[in-house]
């Protein structure tokens, strides 16, 4: 079975996928009153399951919309130990590295996985786990906040696969690991 892990995320024009204070609203800063199709549906339709961190899925918590997901979802987190009885049948927890985790999943059937989530994005580009980053940029300057990359010990090198303009604003860039 192909694995493959998957960057699928939106970044401002200074490199931040949250604001100073952990807002998000900027995200949705570029109006889509027809709700023109941005790459999520077709990754969804790829992917097997969602891996996130505790910080998204608390962000998730409190969206009011319909749960985004019809696909498995694994938060890694050492501190959780339940989800709300609302998510019991749609989210596992996970703790543990990368590694392990990424073993858990595949013993579980799901190969093609959408890592999401500044920090495990991080930690899984930390030990060359991403085979491809779709990256959002959406234009507006944030002036500080969470950055979407962290230290690394080594170099990643990754090519170029596509670039897409989405509502004349929103530029998304597809790159896949070079190994």
């Amino acid at each position: 079975m192909e694995k493959k892990n998957i960057v699928f995320i939106a970044k401002s024009l200074d490199g931040y996928i949250a604001g100073k204070n952990g807002e998000l609203d900027w995200l949705f800063s570029v109006p889509n009153p027809d709700n023109v199709e941005t790459g999520f549906g077709p990754l969804m339709d790829e992917i097997d399951a969602v891996v996130m961190g505790k910080n998204t899925f608390d962000f998730l918590l409190g969206y009011e919309g319909d749960w985004p997901y019809a696909k498995p979802v694994f938060v890694l987190s050492n501190s959780l130990k339940t989800v709300p009885e609302r998510f019991a049948d749609k989210v596992s927890l996970l703790s543990g590295n990368p590694p392990e985790v990424l073993k858990t999943i595949h013993a579980r059937g799901c190969y093609k996985l959408y890592i999401d989530g500044g920090r495990t994005i991080q930690s899984f580009l930390e030990l060359d786990l991403i085979d491809e980053l779709r990256i959002t940029t959406i234009p507006i300057l944030l002036g500080g906040g969470a950055p979407l990359f962290g230290d690394l010990s080594a170099a990643l090198m990754f090519e170029h696969v596509k670039t897409e303009v989405f509502l004349g604003a929103l530029v998304q860039s597809w790159y896949r690991r070079k190994r």
